[in-house]
């Protein structure tokens, strides 16, 4: 029983000692992105930022990521993942925080001097 046991600890420690390769940043592909799908944007959370959805590349093609509620993070803004053609070829920077001022519309004018910083018509 205490040779099972032992054996069985052995091989969950070399299991959980494996080694997972970090999801690269950025992504460049050749195919663009389909376009936005519309999402109905949910009312504000307290506490949360709304990740808005967009095209993810996986397997070889894209595909649509739904929008969700990820938790706050106090003194850092949420840029939310963004497609853009640079000499042909469509490169994805992903979604990550960036510490400083908050701008919610990103419209580039931070909030505490933007007289509506949470304007959904922005240009």
């Amino acid at each position: 029983m205490m040779k099972k046991l032992l054996i069985a600890a052995l091989i969950a420690g070399s299991l959980g000692s494996a080694a997972i390769p970090a999801s690269s940043a950025v992504i460049i592909v050749r195919e663009a992105p389909p376009e936005p799908r519309s999402e109905r944007t949910p009312p504000p959370r307290r506490g949360y930022v709304w990740a808005p959805g967009h095209w993810d590349w996986r397997n070889n093609h894209h595909v649509w990521v739904r929008g969700s509620w990820i938790r706050d993070r106090k003194g850092y803004h949420y840029t939310a993942p963004a497609w853009q053609e640079r000499d042909g070829r469509w490169e994805m920077q992903r979604g990550n925080w960036v510490r400083g001022q908050r701008d919610n519309d990103g419209d580039g004018v931070p909030n505490r001097e933007d007289a509506r910083p949470n304007n959904p018509n922005r240009q």
